[in-house]
């Protein structure tokens, strides 16, 4: 904050020199006209141009200047970085391929709270305000040990160089590969963070209770558009939810849910908490392991496991691009990718900001 407030001071002096050099010259040709200054005298207007220039530099070396990310940010110091990640996240997701939205939920739930910077992998230990407790973090988010033996490979190549940031973004994009899902081109040159933020974690991030009130609003805070937020949603075309999180939903008999389906899901899952509460259930009960369009289909059948998967299509704003994903799996894939570069330009750590970890779930 205080190199903007110099900048503002520095500006405002700047335009002062400015008008007052320019009265000066007016006041030196008068006094030419008069006789009383020497024309050949040239002393005050290079002192004028050269404080300008004095000014001018300032004014430059006070501008913010911030790195920018970049696909080939590590082709230098590590070229062998994004292959140990790749290799690491497929054998991952090979052994269980629920993995993979767990993987994308992680990078999403990390890029919501203080921007894109590893802050989410702080464990207690490391962080008494560790977004691990947060609510919404109860599902729970998962794949914590994944990104830590992804990270610990490229570690053992290139030790300082790749930050925790970074392997989640790219752990991200490789785990929608594994199952079949969209490529993208992972941006690159984060820094991971050395806190992490509860409060911030319980307020921005969505939960599985909420209305499009609430969800659009915190997509819109991070730059996300509506067809943004439907894209990422569709990463639940993978992965399962506990039955704490939709027992609510199964039992109230609304209309927003079809019959059939809330009967099949309570079957493992009880009426009476906490009976039950950590039982699973996959959010798309027709291809639970293949990243497709499936889910978005599944909600125009009112057949949302979550109440903020099946608000989606609940005659408000965003039914005609459920509609539409539904129809077209490529339109689907391509947004969800375009999206997931976008989430992973929220608020980076980049040139001297952060740190690079060493272990993902604590400070160095």
């Amino acid at each position: 904050m205080l190199k903007y407030e110099l900048l503002l001071v520095l500006f405002g002096e700047f335009h002062l020199l400015y008008i007052n050099t320019n009265i000066c010259h007016k006041k030196r040709k008068k006094y030419i006209e008069m006789g009383l200054v020497d024309v050949s005298s040239r002393s005050a207007p290079r002192s004028s141009s050269a404080c300008i220039m004095v000014t001018m530099m300032l004014l430059l070396a006070y501008m913010p200047c911030e790195a920018q990310l970049s696909s080939t940010f590590y082709d230098k110091m590590c070229p062998s970085a994004l292959n140990t990640i790749r290799t690491s996240i497929r054998t991952a997701v090979s052994s269980e391929r629920q993995m993979a939205e767990s993987l994308i939920r992680l990078h999403f739930h990390d890029c919501f709270v203080q921007g894109c910077d590893a802050s989410i992998l702080l464990d207690e230990a490391a962080s008494s305000t560790s977004e691990r407790n947060a609510h919404p973090n109860f599902n729970p988010a998962r794949g914590f040990e994944v990104i830590e033996a992804a990270k610990s490979q490229v570690e053992s190549i290139c030790p300082g160089v790749v930050s925790c940031a970074d392997t989640l973004a790219v752990a991200a994009r490789d785990a929608s590969v594994a199952v079949g899902g969209p490529t993208w081109t992972v941006k690159l040159g984060r820094r991971d963070s050395t806190s992490a933020s509860l409060s911030q974690a319980e307020t921005d991030l969505p939960s599985f209770r909420d209305g499009l009130d609430r969800i659009i609003p915190l997509f819109r805070n991070k730059g996300l558009t509506e067809r943004d937020m439907v894209a990422l949603s569709g990463s639940h075309t993978i992965g399962q939810a506990q039955c704490v999180t939709f027992r609510d939903r199964i039992y109230n008999n609304a209309s927003d849910i079809d019959a059939g389906f809330a009967s099949t899901r309570k079957r493992r899952c009880p009426t009476n908490a906490p009976d039950g509460d950590a039982n699973l259930a996959p959010l798309d009960l027709v291809t639970p392991n293949s990243f497709d369009n499936n889910y978005f289909k599944n909600l125009i059948q009112r057949k949302g496991l979550l109440e903020s998967d099946q608000v989606l299509f609940s005659g408000g704003s965003t039914d005609s691009i459920v509609s539409e994903y539904s129809k077209s799996p490529a339109t689907f894939k391509s947004d969800f990718a375009s999206a997931m570069v976008k989430m992973g330009d929220i608020e980076p750590l980049t040139g001297s900001s952060g740190v690079i970890r060493k272990f993902c779930s604590a400070i160095n």
